[in-house]
């Protein structure tokens, strides 16, 4: 097993917001190794807690006990190019991933904004991208390996222990550590993007043909104006109008990152500026058309530092739901720097996604780090939940177990297989204790 004494054993997520101490830091390196620990840990009647790259918001994987980094981990990385499979060491970062499948003229069929997530952190908090035809990350896992709170390890599929891996492709590490993970890709591609400012209403009204005839579609609405940056991909045959790179670095590095961060500080600093700032921004947006490679142009760099929440919401209940979000807004008595995320995903079968049985649209708020945020965040998660919303489990949300039961069909079939996988409760931290019960 890898080294059990790291230099410190304090841990924080990416945005700053969870903290956690750990008594022991384990860094396994086989999936024996893994299943050793949990055995370790039962009989010691102490818990685990597996962390990836820290991007979720929430304490999903905050460890005051033993926390297991996943990142010594070297399970055999194996590709399928004729099947269209791919299997990897479940702490691969995203990353990585990607730059792995293009060698082989792969790719994911779908991806986020952000690529620094692990593969396991990534499937167990329900990431996902846009697009009106494709589920969540997790909908493209064809197995796993799960080591269980007995240290059993299970291998499964759709034909192989199926309710747990209905279960474990959205787990928040509740029932094992995911250990390797076997995905359905494609043949690389190349996508054409456009992103142009509209304004709201226009798009609004247009909403249902936009999803339709795009293969990725989203929106993100400036507060206090009317006005929205649309973005669109879609597949083509060639890349034949690439993003020079000064264009590249002047949009996606300068003005996203380097001005978007002082003009943060600014309203932060002077809050009555916001309204100003916002007006400025969405009118300053130009529009622009590029090509390149599928995971170059769905993920782009994010250093500005922000607190996040994110609801999926029945794709009918949008307007309604935005409309309240643009209520909070005005009578909140803070100001809103960043923009309202608005995307888009198919139905899927996975018993905790936020996708289960329902096409839906997602709406994401955040503040930049510093500026208040919760009471703007509650409100509009009871704005949300009123609508039959879903928390994205990576976000900040303040559900619990008796308010989210009703909201998803399988949960009480996801608490017993909990149970049944981890009967000692090796994976529990305070987080799940909330959503999950005891």
């Amino acid at each position: 097993m890898g080294s059990t004494t790291p230099p410190s054993p304090h841990w924080r997520n990416w945005a700053g917001n969870q903290r956690s101490t750990a008594t022991t830091i384990l860094r396994p390196r086989t999936i024996a190794d893994v299943a050793a620990a949990v055995q370790a840990a039962a009989a010691a009647g102490e818990r685990i807690r597996p962390v990836g790259s820290g991007h979720s918001f929430t304490a999903v994987a905050c460890a005051d006990d033993r926390r297991m980094e996943l990142t010594d981990l070297d399970t055999e990385t194996r590709v399928d190019r004729d099947r269209r499979l791919v299997t990897v060491p479940a702490g691969m970062p995203l990353h990585r991933l990607n730059a792995l499948l293009a060698g082989h003229g792969l790719a994911l069929p779908n991806l986020g904004d952000i690529d620094a997530q692990t593969v396991a952190g990534a499937i167990s908090t329900g990431t996902h991208g846009t697009g009106a035809a494709y589920g969540c990350l997790s909908t493209f896992v064809e197995a796993l390996t799960l080591v269980t709170g007995t240290g059993e390890v299970l291998r499964c599929s759709a034909g192989e222990h199926p309710d747990v891996f209905a279960a474990a492709r959205v787990s928040l590490g509740a029932l094992g550590v995911l250990t390797e993970v076997t995905l359905r890709v494609v043949d690389a591609f190349v996508l054409r993007a456009h992103e142009r400012p509209a304004a709201l209403d226009d798009v609004l009204a247009d909403l249902p043909s936009l999803v339709a005839k795009h293969d990725h579609a989203e929106f993100f609405w400036f507060p206090y104006t009317d006005r929205v940056q649309l973005k669109t991909n879609d597949r083509v045959p060639a890349d034949d109008r690439p993003l020079p790179h000064w264009r590249a670095w002047l949009d996606d590095d300068f003005l996203a990152n380097t001005v978007f961060a002082g003009l943060c500080r600014l309203g932060r600093a002077a809050p009555r500026l916001v309204p100003a700032i916002n007006a400025a921004s969405a009118r300053a947006l130009s529009e622009r058309t590029y090509t390149g490679r599928s995971d170059a142009v769905f993920c782009t760099p994010r250093r500005v530092r922000f607190m996040e929440m994110e609801y999926g919401l029945p794709r009918a209940a949008l307007p309604e739901a935005l409309a309240e979000v643009r209520r909070i807004v005005g009578r909140l008595p803070f100001k809103v720097q960043f923009p309202v995320e608005v995307r888009f995903t198919a139905a899927d079968d996975i018993w905790l996604s936020h996708g289960y049985g329902r096409d839906s649209a997602y709406i994401a708020v955040h503040q930049y780090l510093g500026a208040p945020y919760e009471p703007y965040f509650r409100a509009v998660e009871e704005a949300a939940a009123g609508l039959g919303g879903r928390p994205h489990w990576g976000k900040l949300h303040w559900r619990d177990a008796e308010s989210l039961a009703p909201a998803y069909p399988k949960f009480a079939d996801f608490r017993s297989l909990r149970h049944r996988l981890d009967p000692q409760g090796v994976f529990v931290n305070p987080h799940l204790t909330t959503l999950l019960g005891p």
